[in-house]
């Protein structure tokens, strides 16, 4: 693997990161969301889903930059 190799992995491992920080706020969410005794539940269940669509695409974006084994093309 080379520099620039080098320097897509860092950034996939980054993003990597990224999407379990979201993961981790999206949970947040769906606890206020199943809390009967929460006001703001909607709210938090709508937040929630878009936390989560965030997560999901960043989760694709590190897979595209990530290193593939035994892969040379981009197919």
């Amino acid at each position: 693997m080379g520099g620039a190799d080098d320097e897509l992995a860092e950034v996939a491992e980054e993003l990597d990161r990224v999407a379990e920080r979201l993961a981790d706020l999206a949970l947040d969410r769906l606890r206020l969301a199943a809390d009967p005794d929460e006001a703001g539940g909607p709210a938090a269940a709508a937040e929630e889903r878009r936390i989560t669509r965030a997560r999901r695409a960043v989760e694709k974006a590190a897979a595209l930059l990530a290193p593939r084994k035994g892969a040379d093309d981009d197919r």
